[in-house]
């Protein structure tokens, strides 16, 4: 199982919206939203990063407001 950590950045006042939207995706493990450079945070997991690359661009950046979003992905050691 990989994980990823998704910085996502929104439209002003589209925060709750985005938020809603993306937790009930069902890879999402958890969601927060943040103060300062980015407006939310994104726990995800998946069979592998490729598969987690491919949720972010299909599904994640496909919700209305989504301005741009920055992928984290956890080593495995």
């Amino acid at each position: 199982m990989s994980v990823g950590y998704v910085l996502i950045n929104v439209e002003p006042g589209a925060e709750y919206e985005v938020f809603n939207a993306a937790s009930e995706l069902p890879f999402v493990v958890d969601a927060n939203l943040l103060f300062g450079d980015h407006d939310l945070i994104l726990k995800i997991e998946a069979e592998n990063m490729g598969l987690i690359a491919r949720l972010v661009v299909e599904n994640i950046r496909s919700i209305d407001g989504v301005l741009n979003t920055k992928t984290l992905a956890c080593a495995e050691l």
